[in-house]
């Protein structure tokens, strides 16, 4: 069999409004760091977050560029939630966040999967955060 290529996904792009109040509100409610600020010209930037200072996945903070673009913001995936965060202390997390005034949509609940809730985020978008059972 041949061998897998070595692959992930690394990046995810979320459609903002602005690119200074979304980095804002994710390094400032959620703790994520800034990885990335890269003018590109003509008023866009490549501006990248993550939850963790490793190398797991980050956040491409897209701002909207036309009418259809900015209709998606806040509902990318139609209501549904979006993105996971996963924690390995819900508690702490959810407690965190909730100092911050994140808006969570639920209380938290025990899943067969986890410990999980679901929270907005600035534009609406839903979030679980979602410590695994272990």
């Amino acid at each position: 069999m041949a061998e897998t290529p070595a692959r992930k996904i690394a990046t995810v792009a979320l459609v903002v409004a602005d690119y200074d109040e979304a980095i804002a509100w994710y390094t400032q409610k959620l703790g994520f760091r800034l990885v990335q600020d890269v003018d590109l010209g003509g008023g866009k930037r490549w501006v990248t977050v993550s939850p963790t200072a490793g190398a797991g996945p980050h956040l491409l903070l897209a701002r909207a560029d036309g009418d259809e673009q900015r209709s998606r913001i806040g509902n990318q995936t139609g209501g549904r939630v979006f993105l996971f965060l996963e924690t390995d202390d819900f508690s702490r997390d959810h407690e965190a966040m909730l100092a911050r005034s994140v808006e969570f949509r639920e209380e938290p609940r025990r899943e067969a999967y986890g410990t999980v809730a679901v929270f907005a985020d600035l534009y609406g978008n839903l979030w679980d955060l979602i410590e695994p059972r272990r």
